[in-house]
């Protein structure tokens, strides 16, 4: 297995040697750690400059842990955008492998929403945290050259700074795609619940895996409930399944009780919800080819955000715009979020407004 370096990614200005991180970590202390999982440990770090970090230690168990944490490396290097953790650096010492990522200091997305004891999300971040996770996995789909793809979009993995902005995190399942007119075909790995269909049954994906994710994600903010809850009723324990007849009955009726988190106490915004639970049903359709892009995600929220959040343009997007087409959009979107049969394939293979050249979307 090639080492970053051997892959052409070595940077004396990321390489950190293991004696430095154990120095940042306190000698990686209990007090110290964030969290931990199947990847390893991540420690709050600070550097001798000053620089709080995030230092990811990763198991590596074998060729696939070596293959993760390279793959982790090389993707995470490359991108660059508000909405997603950035690399400070790493370290190869050994048997040891070591990330250094931004520190978002604010936990995550599914900690807020599912954590007993936690204070309600107001509605308000909850919009904000899905534009933002959006506008991140945009970023990786149509922004990045060649594209890129999550393959383990979670509310575990959408940290939060201080003000509730959104951060995807852990790349180390990610895939570089290089052509646009095939798929990646793997082993099936990812997270229970939050897999689309056509990923767990084949292991095949494409950006509509990771946009399927995020319709999860969506439904996990509108509803309040988890991904999988073995807490519910027999047949009830899948939020997806769960909630897929009663999302195009709340956006008949304009009624989201049943549907919206009761811990809301029905404190949210309606056309914003309306908002959120159309895309929501759009992107967890069981059929990958009748989802949205994310790009077509962004610019339907990017409707509802008020000025102060996107400076009233967004980079790349100062064009004059078509009222008429603009309505033609959301029309067809409403369609799809209700399964219509009548929307153009056309529409969901579109690309971003984005240019793919301008590296940022935020």
């Amino acid at each position: 297995m090639r080492t970053p370096h051997e892959r052409g990614l070595g940077n004396s200005r990321l390489l950190f040697t293991y004696e430095q991180l154990v120095d940042a970590s306190n000698g990686f202390s209990d007090q110290n750690l964030l969290g931990q999982g199947g990847f390893g440990f991540v420690y709050k770090g600070t550097l001798a400059d000053g620089k709080v970090v995030a230092i990811k230690l990763l198991r590596i168990g074998g060729g696939q842990g070596e293959r993760e944490f390279t793959s982790e490396v090389e993707i995470i290097s490359r991108i660059h955008h508000r909405h997603l953790v950035s690399l400070v650096g790493y370290c190869i010492s050994g048997e040891r492998r070591v990330l250094v990522l931004d520190y978002v200091p604010n936990n995550t997305l599914y900690f807020h929403l599912h954590a007993e004891g936690r204070p309600v999300l107001e509605w308000g971040t909850r919009v904000k945290i899905a534009i933002g996770a959006a506008r991140g996995i945009a970023y990786l789909h149509e922004d990045c050259q060649p594209r890129i793809i999550h393959r383990d979009i979670k509310s575990s993995n959408i940290l939060l700074d201080i003000n509730f902005e959104a951060q995807v995190s852990d790349f180390g399942l990610a895939k570089i795609a290089m052509d646009a007119n095939t798929h990646i075909s793997t082993r099936v790995m990812g997270t229970f619940g939050y897999m689309a269909p056509e990923y767990a049954s084949s292991g095949k994906l494409t950006e509509k895996s990771d946009v399927f994710s995020f319709g999860v994600v969506l439904l996990e903010l509108i509803t309040g409930r988890k991904p999988v809850d073995t807490s519910q009723p027999l047949g009830d324990e899948s939020l997806v399944e769960w909630a897929r007849p009663l999302l195009s009955q709340a956006i008949e009726t304009n009624e989201f009780v049943g549907l919206a988190d009761p811990r809301l106490a029905e404190n949210f915004v309606a056309d914003e919800m309306v908002q959120l639970i159309q895309a929501a049903a759009a992107c967890v359709r069981h059929s990958s080819m009748n989802r949205p892009s994310m790009g077509q995600v962004v610019r339907a929220f990017d409707r509802m955000v008020t000025p102060d959040l996107t400076n009233g343009v967004r980079v790349g997007e100062s064009e004059i715009i078509n009222s008429t087409e603009q309505s033609e959009e959301i029309r067809l979107f409403q369609k799809w979020a209700f399964g219509s049969k009548e929307v153009s394939s056309d529409f969901f293979s579109g690309s971003s407004e984005c240019n793919p050249q301008s590296g940022r979307r935020d």
